[in-house]
């Protein structure tokens, strides 16, 4: 009978272990996936903000389109790792080189996102 009850024990000991890892795990995605969300958010602000300089009016889109590529550093860096961290704790049999160019696709979406509202949204050219 004692065994039984130290069995039980363990059996209940080992699942709640499991759970509290499992939860663990949870709370890990979703602060993960939070900071990639402000990562983006962040990223896009200082964007938006280099979108709005009143120097870019005579750019082309080539031009403005090499500024932002180099603009932000610091908000750039901050949502690729933010992103490669989420994606590695969400998808971790994935390849970490996955990725890695899975953040850097988004990154390069987002610059290519602000281009394009550049080149819509200025006036016509003389």
């Amino acid at each position: 009978m004692r065994m039984l009850m130290v069995g039980a024990a363990l059996v209940m000991m080992t699942s709640a272990a499991m759970i509290s890892r499992a939860m663990a795990d949870d709370d890990d995605a979703k602060g993960a996936q939070k900071l990639a969300m402000q990562g983006r958010d962040d990223y896009w602000h200082c964007l938006a903000r280099e979108y709005s300089r009143d120097s870019n009016q005579g750019l082309t889109e080539q031009a403005f389109g090499r500024s932002v590529a180099g603009a932000c550093p610091s908000e750039r860096q901050y949502y690729r790792v933010a992103l490669l961290d989420y994606l590695t704790t969400q998808y971790p049999a994935i390849d970490a080189g996955a990725h890695l160019a899975t953040a850097n696709r988004a990154v390069e979406s987002a610059q290519k996102d602000i281009v394009t509202a550049f080149v819509r949204h200025r006036p016509p050219q003389k």
